[in-house]
């Protein structure tokens, strides 16, 4: 059971939601750059940095100080489709994820999700697709203007987390070092073909649904593309064993978690 796929587990993932996985196609990354001051985060710099199992993401403000960088742009880091888009109050506030397929250093094809928190306002709607430097918002103070202003943003390799962090490892299984995640994937081969991506994989999380045309084979061949290989990085997302203290609760536990034996 261990050995299933990636595209298995999100399947029936989709079937014990209530609804049937469904999928989409995307232009492949050519390069993920900077959320801001595009393309290489120019007059910004990190005040929080990401570190695992406790800050997941990174805090990006201006180097002006305080609430300079209120409504300033915030770009989509690469191509994709927006999974996710809504005010999600609480101590996030507005909130755009956007996912993202690329081709990894091992040639196979792998995806993302890029969040982006505490917006001011949000440009796209759910099932938008965007291009890598596209304005998707401003930068924001969260809900009820409860911070200075900044970017919260964060990369997950796990496409299941969604707006509930508290289901899945705070742990590099699930998560990528933003920087240092761009940085490697700053240049990629550019590839006109487009690939076929999984969405309406959040679990309890989101509730939205992604409404896109499901792609069908005729579509895809024209697309020139096929279901893309599941690399190992993104597979070993589905089977990696997690220690006790950083696994999910047995009683938050989904059914495809108690199936997989999580």
């Amino acid at each position: 059971m261990r050995a299933i796929c990636l595209y298995c587990c999100l399947g029936l993932a989709g079937l014990l939601s209530g609804y049937a996985q469904s999928y989409t196609t995307v232009q492949l990354a050519d390069g993920f750059d900077h959320p801001v001051g595009k393309p290489d985060g120019y007059k910004y710099y990190v005040y929080r940095g990401f570190t695992a199992k406790a800050h997941l993401g990174e805090d990006w403000n201006g180097t002006g100080g305080g609430n300079t960088d209120l409504g300033d742009p915030v770009y989509s880091t690469a191509n994709g489709v927006v999974i996710f888009s809504e005010d999600y109050k609480r101590g996030w506030g507005n909130v755009i994820i956007i996912r993202h397929a690329y081709r990894g250093k091992n040639g196979q094809i792998s995806f993302v999700d890029s969040l982006y928190g505490h917006l001011d306002v949000r440009l796209n709607k759910v099932g938008d697709r965007v291009t890598r430097g596209q304005k998707i918002g401003t930068i924001g103070r969260g809900p009820y203007n409860m911070y200075t202003a900044h970017l919260h943003y964060e990369i997950r390799k796990d496409l299941r987390v969604g707006m509930r962090r508290d289901l899945y490892p705070k742990t590099y299984a699930t998560y990528e070092d933003p920087r240092s995640f761009m940085k490697k994937y700053k240049r990629l081969r550019y590839e006109s073909r487009m690939v076929r991506v999984p969405i309406n994989t959040f679990q309890r999380s989101n509730p939205n649904k992604v409404y896109v045309k499901d792609i069908s084979a005729p579509e895809l061949a024209t697309a020139g593309s096929t279901r893309p290989a599941v690399s190992q990085t993104a597979g070993s997302v589905i089977s990696q064993e997690t220690e006790p203290e950083n696994a999910t609760p047995a009683k938050s536990k989904s059914v495809l978690d108690s199936i997989l034996g999580r």
